[in-house]
């Protein structure tokens, strides 16, 4: 009886065995660059930019993620939320990356980064570039912010002072509020005017999105600065060295704020 035992046991295991490494031979290695769905095939659905900008402004309080998590998820989330997979299956945390110009470095305004990076899951870089360019443009050229959350406020409650930034760094965004509003970037009123952001740059996210999806989404052209300076610095001309769409303004004006602050700074 043990033997036969044995010698079942023996033949399941081989059987075992011999699946297991038949299953392996069978497997074909990811090639370089692989994905499980073709280059930006997810679909983009139509969503109501007045409901996701509420959802921004709470996702950038939620659990101190952020500006970027908070547009990303306004969209993609929302869409997980009302579609499920695949949207459900991306890691939205990810996103937090982003917060105070990507992990405080001030660089682009992390709601710009999260808007842009849910456009580049649907379309490529032909048909996403004048979508994002519509959204930075706007972007540097708008007093923000305008959302207000009214009770529901989780900063500070109550209108807050605006500001044009003319750039989309958050380093310029968040220094030229500061000194319009004679309040401290570390202060409450200034992340409380930041979550807002967030919310205003999802609304037209959105917005441009839907325009989008309807084929009614006709992109501006350059911005008066950039168009200026390009009749220099464009390719093919005399000063082919300056690349980049952003308003040029802000560091090349020559004002008192652009000058060397490394050198007898007050």
């Amino acid at each position: 009886m043990d033997l036969n035992r044995r010698a079942v046991l023996g033949a399941l295991g081989g059987l075992a065995f011999g699946g297991a490494l038949a299953a392996t031979v069978g497997q074909v290695a990811a090639a370089p660059f692989d994905q499980s769905t073709k280059p930006f095939g997810w679909t983009p659905h139509k969503l109501d930019a007045a409901a996701c900008a509420k959802t921004a402004y709470e996702g950038y309080w939620f659990n101190d993620y952020g500006c970027c998590y908070g547009a990303f998820y306004a969209i993609v989330g929302t869409m997980a939320e009302k579609f499920g997979a695949p949207y459900n299956q991306f890691p939205f945390t990810m996103m937090e990356v982003g917060k105070s110009g990507i992990s405080e470095w001030g660089t682009i305004c992390g709601a710009l980064l999260g808007v842009a990076s849910a456009y580049s899951l649907f379309w490529g870089r032909k048909e996403r570039n004048p979508m994002v360019t519509e959204l930075f443009r706007w972007y540097e050229q708008t007093a923000f912010p305008m959302y207000n959350p009214g009770e529901a406020a989780q900063g500070v409650k109550g209108e807050l002072p605006t500001s044009k930034s003319d750039s989309v760094l958050c380093h310029i965004s968040v220094s030229r509020w500061c000194y319009t509003s004679k309040l401290a970037q570390s202060s409450k009123e200034r992340s409380e005017r930041c979550s807002r952001i967030t919310a205003d740059v999802t609304a037209k996210g959105i917005a441009i999105l839907n325009a989008k999806i309807d084929g009614a989404f006709k992109p501006e052209g350059k911005s008066e600065a950039v168009a200026y300076c390009g009749e220099c610095h464009d390719k093919g001309k005399a000063a082919d060295n300056a690349k980049g769409l952003m308003d040029c303004r802000p560091c090349h004006s020559g004002s008192e704020h652009t000058q060397n602050k490394f050198q007898n700074h007050p």
